[in-house]
């Protein structure tokens, strides 16, 4: 398994209407993060702050410049530090990668997932640090 890429596929397909924001978290956007907190609308993320319309896509979601039109598209998140725990604990499992489409996997973690699971909780240990194995 590799290292994220930063391709930005997890935050396009699931960064508009597929993410969750905890109550505790939004509380504590409101108190710490007010320019994160004016994106949430009735307990939902990602709404426009001027419009009130919800985003298609994370506004925090940021493709990173890049002067080789040839190098692949790298993507950053603004919140990194204070994102939700939806965006902070993907992925979780292989099957949800493969679907996904994302390029951490590689062939050989197709061929065993048990062993590719164990490697992907190693590298989310960090984001995921109440996860159990």
């Amino acid at each position: 398994m590799k290292d994220c890429n930063q391709c930005g596929k997890c935050c396009i397909k699931y960064g508009g209407g597929d993410l969750w924001a905890s109550q505790e978290e939004i509380d504590l956007w409101e108190l710490f993060n007010p320019e994160i907190f004016e994106y949430v609308k009735d307990g939902q993320i990602w709404f426009n702050p001027e419009t009130g319309k919800k985003y298609d896509l994370c506004p925090f979601l940021e493709l990173e410049t890049n002067h080789n039109s040839k190098a692949a598209k790298k993507y950053t998140c603004s919140i990194y530090l204070n994102r939700p725990d939806d965006c902070r604990q993907y992925p979780s499992l292989i099957s949800e990668m493969v679907r996904d489409e994302c390029e951490m996997i590689e062939v050989i973690d197709l061929e065993n997932p048990k062993k590719a699971k164990i490697k992907l909780d190693k590298l989310m240990i960090d984001s995921r640090p109440n996860y159990n194995s």
